[in-house]
């Protein structure tokens, strides 16, 4: 279900701004989309899952204010970040 964490490092190396960069929002957001798109292929075997599609809820929130935090802070990362994830299609 979660992401391991050999798969979280290179998210985080891929998105990260500075070398030692592991809470900027736009690896956070990474990680929670990677971990979204991982509970999604949970729960499309495991219907009746609640507790996790209470959990993916949950990471569905998280990734929105975030995201909303980031847009409100500097548009232009928003944008990059968003067409780099394929969100908002």
């Amino acid at each position: 279900m979660a992401i391991t964490q050999l798969r979280k490092n290179e998210i985080i190396a891929e998105y990260r701004t500075h070398e030692s960069d592991t809470g900027s929002p736009e690896v956070q957001i990474a990680v929670l989309t990677a971990e979204i798109n991982a509970l999604n292929t949970h729960l499309s075997t495991h219907k009746k899952d609640f507790h996790s599609q209470r959990g993916l809820l949950k990471m569905v929130g998280r990734r929105r204010h975030l995201l909303k935090f980031l847009r409100e802070k500097d548009v232009q990362r928003y944008r990059e970040l968003i067409t780099k994830l394929g969100l908002r299609r």
